[in-house]
């Protein structure tokens, strides 16, 4: 009997190993100084290690929030070997949040969405993430003594929930985006987009605009104004303690000519993975609202 338990405690350890799971975001310092005193250091130091600012702001008006975005070689180079609508991935985020008598500074956790994006093709990409998870973690050891704890799921999302998340039955998929636009190529989509960029679009401001290295696709973020924008929407969704301030901005990705963005019931829940079904219900309208918003980008 005792030989036959300790054969099935070793085959079935190994599958608590595999079974890992993710966060969405991480917590990398906690400080007693205030937004003001840390965003130009944090972005210093995220620029000492190849992650490269490329844009920043204060979301939903919130003076108690900072979002740094940034990109890397290695997720540049991840997003062009496989193209399409891995551009998604150019980017990640990290926060700077006033929590209590302290602040945090957090950052969208690279494996999550890495997996999240990638999916079957994670495996070809993850040295990238790897290095860019590496990237991470030596920034903020420069600013501090390094936390390294997962949030925004109380259990988190193993392997085969990322590779084709979506939040339920009859919820979109990763490949369930919105198409807003189409273009005779991509070199006439990015004009138009930054054409009305600098003309103004309502309730929809510039965060930054990074392209891969040949060009061929090009992500945008934005700060979403208007009573319809992040000042409606993420006091009713970022309830949790850390705040999920990392969620934002919202993503346009523009590729072979087309403008897309992740469908608000996709991005918004796997950015907020744990949220039920009657906090959803309160933001029944955002989807659709942000969509409107982005529209305009190619009008």
């Amino acid at each position: 009997m005792k030989k036959i338990l300790l054969i099935f405690t070793l085959i079935a350890f190994p599958l608590f190993i595999i079974a890992q799971t993710y966060q969405p975001y991480t917590i990398g310092v906690k400080s007693k100084n205030s937004i003001r005193e840390l965003k130009s250091l944090v972005s210093e130091k995220l620029n000492e290690q190849s992650l490269i600012v490329v844009g920043e702001y204060m979301p939903a008006k919130d003076n108690n929030r900072w979002i740094i975005i940034v990109t890397h070689k290695e997720l540049q180079q991840a997003a062009q070997s496989l193209g399409g609508l891995r551009g998604f991935a150019l980017t990640l985020r990290v926060a700077i949040t006033v929590d209590g008598n302290g602040t945090i500074i957090s950052f969208t956790t690279p494996e999550y969405w890495g997996r999240a994006y990638y999916q079957d093709d994670y495996s070809k990409v993850a040295k990238h993430y790897k290095n860019v998870q590496n990237a991470f973690v030596m920034a903020m050891t420069s600013l501090g003594n390094y936390d390294g704890t997962g949030f925004g799921s109380k259990k988190g999302l193993d392997e085969k929930d990322l590779l084709k998340y979506h939040y339920m039955l009859g919820m979109p998929y990763f490949d369930d985006n919105v198409e807003l636009g189409e273009f005779d190529n991509q070199s006439e989509a990015i004009k138009k987009i930054d054409a009305n960029l600098k003309k103004g679009v309502p309730n929809v401001t510039l965060v930054y605009k990074v392209e891969s290295p040949d060009r061929k696709m090009a992500l945008y973020g934005f700060a979403l104004g208007g009573e319809n924008g992040e000042t409606k929407f993420l006091p009713i969704i970022d309830i949790s303690s850390p705040k999920h301030t990392a969620f934002l901005p919202y993503e346009v990705l523009v590729v072979d000519g087309k403008a897309y963005m992740l469908h608000g019931r996709f991005r918004i829940a796997l950015s907020f993975p744990d949220l039920t079904m009657g906090t959803f219900t309160k933001i029944m309208s955002t989807p659709g609202d942000i969509e409107d918003m982005l529209e305009k980008l190619i009008e």
